[in-house]
């Protein structure tokens, strides 16, 4: 066996052995009411067995080397819903299970104990860190999907420790926003305003639930309140313990939160289609229309790291040096850049991410260009009505709609991200061994 850089002997032999043996321990912390103190939920956190690998930390970094995260994080989220089964948890208790966003599946089918839990009342809401999230946006946004129509609730972990998880959030569409710990304990309050503004935005046209983590005293509740929190989890709120142990104690909450459930939705046919169902397209040449996204590149620049651009070029040879040059420049300050296009390679250029359209995806036909920021929402959705003629004749003839429609945006947004490949280089990891008892294609027991 090749060992991982960073991983002893010792560890991986250790690995091995809690694979095997499934000797993953999970314990539940408790999630509270910042009004009332009520416990309305718990977060199953995973426990190695005594040894080296006793600490999560060490756990996961010791999988990750070893080519194995997918198997250990299906075998935590299967041991947590086993555990909590057991123990008896029922609705209208929340159950937090964590997924890594490298090793989330794609196929999900709940399995016994899941749906028993489910049966019982309970919610699970899936939580995917921020950890890796740009590296497959299309996949976790497929999974997030894919979940919903199972009936879990997806909630986005960490939310303020890196500029991705922000600008990614829109996308990803979380019904439980968890902020990062940092936030309640003294973080700079310049930086704690901009992400405060960003997830109120959200929560304020998403009816999303805010959740503080790392609250360790009163004055940190007192910040998580100022913060929007409705829901408050760290060792002021409660430690995290076995199972059986922290639930004999609980009562159910008069007035559990609600959470809301994203309906999940086809993904848009195109980005033009998607327009025209409720706009007008107008005629113009295309040297308006390279007007037009050089502005929207503008503002894009001026989102900062918080913004998304997504452009489709129909074909390759429409990326040119001086497209290459601007886009290159936006990868280096925005938090995620896609270029889709036939003939556009994974990466063509450093830090920005590529797409290779299918021969028959509509969207080689169309001239699109999105950018989403916390407080800004821009598309512009063209057809090309000369297919044949030059590509950088500046007077070829466009179909095309302008909008700042925020839910409109957001719409072709999602259609242009999900064609989105991740990068070559991160797309390596191990699948999880299929079983009759999975979830999430394997994920949940």
């Amino acid at each position: 066996m090749q060992l991982g850089a960073d991983v002893s002997p010792e560890e991986a032999a250790a690995l091995h052995e809690v694979l095997r043996d499934r000797a993953v321990v999970p314990v539940l912390q408790p999630v509270a009411d910042v009004g009332t103190g009520e416990v309305v939920g718990v977060e199953a956190l995973a426990r190695g067995p005594a040894g080296p690998l006793a600490g999560p930390d060490r756990l996961f970094a010791a999988a990750r080397a070893e080519g194995r995260l997918a198997e250990l994080d299906d075998l935590c989220r299967r041991r947590a819903v086993e555990v909590a089964a057991e123990a008896g948890l029922a609705g209208p208790f929340a159950l937090f299970v964590n997924v890594e966003p490298e090793a989330a599946p794609v196929v999900v089918t709940p399995g016994p104990a899941t749906a028993e839990l489910l049966d019982r009342g309970v919610r699970i809401v899936l939580e995917l860190t921020e950890r890796e999230l740009a590296a497959d946006p299309g996949r976790l946004l497929a999974f997030a999907g894919a979940a919903r129509a199972e009936g879990f609730r997806i909630a986005l972990d960490d939310v303020g420790a890196e500029p991705a998880s922000l600008a990614l959030m829109p996308f990803l569409r979380p019904e439980v926003v968890k902020l990062d710990l940092s936030l309640v304990q003294g973080r700079d309050p310049g930086e704690v305003a901009q992400i405060m503004s960003a997830v109120a935005a959200y929560a304020e046209q998403s009816d999303a639930t805010v959740l503080a983590e790392g609250v360790e005293s009163a004055e940190q509740l007192a910040v998580a309140r100022g913060l929007g929190a409705t829901l408050a989890q760290g060792w002021w709120v409660g430690v995290p313990r076995p199972a059986p142990e922290l639930l004999a104690g609980l009562e159910p909450p008069p007035f559990p939160p609600r959470f809301r459930l994203e309906v999940p939705g086809p993904v848009p046919h195109s980005p033009f289609a998607t327009v025209a169902r409720s706009r007008t397209p107008r005629r113009a040449p295309k040297s308006l229309l390279v007007a037009v996204s050089r502005h929207l590149e503008r503002q894009a620049a001026a989102q900062g790291d918080l913004a998304v651009v997504l452009a489709a070029f129909e074909d390759a040879v429409n990326l040119t040096t001086g497209a290459r040059r601007r886009y290159r420049a936006l990868a280096g300050t925005a938090a995620f850049v896609g270029v889709l296009g036939s003939g556009v390679v994974d990466e063509p250029e450093r830090g920005v991410r590529g797409a290779d359209l299918h021969a028959d995806d509509p969207v080689r036909g169309e001239w699109d260009m999105v950018v989403v920021g916390p407080h800004f929402a821009a598309a512009l959705v063209a057809r090309d009505l000369e297919p044949d003629a030059d590509p950088l004749d500046p007077d070829r003839d466009f179909d095309h709609v302008l909008t700042h429609d925020r839910a409109l945006v957001l719409e072709v947004a999602r259609s242009l991200m999900a064609r989105v490949v991740p990068r070559s280089s991160r797309s390596a990891t191990s699948t999880a061994p299929s079983s009759s008892e999975g979830v999430v294609s394997g994920g949940l027991s």
